[in-house]
């Protein structure tokens, strides 16, 4: 099944690159605000992402495009603490998902699949998250995988059921991030019953890089050396924050007693991120210990540490070495020409781990191919239709597909998409269809009565228009 994605929120696109060695996935639209962000993208996937999610004339833009997947890694953001009872443009006003919620409400695609940081499930003493939760399968009519209800209809989950790590996934780096997927109950029925509970916990097929030694370069430039006196400011840093009983400070996470070195978290924020992934490289630090460089107050450090070079934080999110190769085995992932060491990190930083983005991206795919094989002709038909059509063809299909023939609900179909939101007259449709106006008219009170039609003031009809939001 080839499905058609938009990339909201996208950076310099990680969730895109990973759908698409998934398979099966073509990206018609995006949107990232960060200029240098999308500097890095258009030199990636040459096109230009410099969209902003909140913008109205984005939306309706949006509405024009037929796509199947929205993918977004938005920020965490916290949202109003009015009760569950409310409206999502009640709760979340103000936030970027908001935005993104209008834009499914908007739009109606097939899936969602979402991405952010670990703190998402705790935010705001958990309501964060159940907002969106509730938003999603309450309000948006979407089911997410890992989400049950209670007898009250109400959503039931464990926080653990959307919470993977990078490390799971063939990439020797410890980052925990939360992932939603969820599926249109509109577009799948009851189909939706077939699904797996959970969502992908671990690659399956051989790792992206074997350990850590893999990920790192052979040849480091001395700039990436701590110099002598900024590693002894580190190691009196953490002596203090443990006899104070904190856990932070450097870390050299390859050190010589530890079997199975795994990266920290890589950060986009200050420095910190790099001194929590920090190197012991004997074999290029013998070669400049000792030395003054320019940018250095004191020489560099003979304990032979480093920081990691911006190509082995990107080996940790999977862009070198693995997403951007080609047919002919060469590594075809570049940044463009001026940007800095300090946005290379920024921008990896801030992105996601190709190999597990993958992982989603085919699982969606085989959840999609498992229930559209179970649909029903008419059903495959309704597959194949967006927006407006798609959700008055959907409501056709559900409140009279237990009494009319299949010819005749493909004719119903036929109908809307003609006609689409245009105004048009019993006569009108009587000679569309070739049949007597008092058949046209009776088809007309069909629909009216199941709530996808209504007659104008001057005697036309109109199909509803259920994509219409209103904050």
């Amino acid at each position: 099944m080839n499905l058609k994605t938009i990339d909201l929120c996208a950076g310099i696109g990680g969730i895109r690159r990973g759908f698409e060695l998934a398979g099966g996935y073509r990206n018609i639209a995006s949107a990232e605000i960060d200029e240098m962000a999308c500097k890095t993208y258009e030199h990636l996937f040459h096109e230009n992402p410099c969209n902003d999610v909140t913008s109205e004339e984005f939306k309706k833009h949006l509405q024009t495009l037929h796509y199947d997947v929205l993918m977004a890694g938005f920020p965490c953001q916290a949202f109003s603490s009015v009760g569950l009872q409310q409206g999502f443009e009640d709760k979340t006003k103000g936030t970027i998902f908001f935005d993104i919620a209008k834009i499914i409400k908007m739009t109606r695609p097939k899936v969602i699949f979402l991405e952010n940081v670990q703190n998402l499930l705790s935010h705001d003493k958990h309501s964060t998250f159940k907002t969106i939760v509730d938003t999603l399968d309450r309000q948006l009519d979407y089911h997410i995988v890992g989400v049950t209800h209670d007898k009250d209809g109400k959503p039931q989950y464990e926080r653990s059921a959307f919470l993977r790590n990078s490390k799971d996934f063939g990439i020797p780096q410890n980052r925990p991030r939360v992932y939603i997927v969820a599926f249109s109950r509109a577009y799948f029925g009851n189909h939706i019953n077939v699904l797996p509970t959970d969502a992908p916990t671990k690659r399956l097929r051989s790792p992206v890089f074997e350990n850590l030694k893999k990920v790192l370069d052979e040849k480091v430039d001395s700039r990436f050396f701590l110099s002598s006196g900024y590693l002894q400011t580190l190691e009196k840093h953490i002596v203090i924050q443990h006899s104070k009983g904190y856990g932070f400070g450097y870390c050299v996470v390859n050190a010589p007693d530890i079997e199975n070195p795994v990266a920290n978290t890589l950060l986009a924020t200050g420095g910190s991120g790099r001194e929590r992934n920090l190197i012991y490289d004997p074999i290029n630090g013998a070669s400049c210990a000792g030395a003054s460089i320019k940018g250095k107050y004191s020489p560099i450090n003979d304990k032979f540490i480093r920081t990691m070079t911006p190509n082995e934080w990107g080996r940790l999110q999977g862009f070198i070495g693995y997403a951007f190769i080609d047919e002919n085995g060469d590594d075809r992932f570049s940044f463009p020409e001026g940007i800095t060491n300090i946005q290379k990190f920024k921008q990896f930083g801030n992105s996601v781990t190709i190999p597990v983005i993958e992982e989603y991206a085919i699982f969606i795919q085989r959840c999609c191919d498992t229930m559209y094989s179970t649909f029903s002709p008419a059903e495959k038909r309704i597959f194949n239709m967006y927006g407006n059509e798609f959700l008055i063809c959907s409501l056709i299909h559900r409140k009279m597909a237990h009494r009319l023939r299949e010819s005749t609900l493909n004719r119903y179909f036929d109908i809307v998409y003609n006609y689409k939101l245009n105004c048009f007259r019993v006569k009108e449709l009587a000679n569309y269809l070739d049949v007597s106006a008092a058949r046209a008219s009776q088809i007309l009170t069909q629909l009216a009565q199941i709530g996808c039609i209504h007659q104008e003031t001057d005697g036309t009809y109109r199909f509803e228009d259920l994509l219409s939001f209103s904050e």
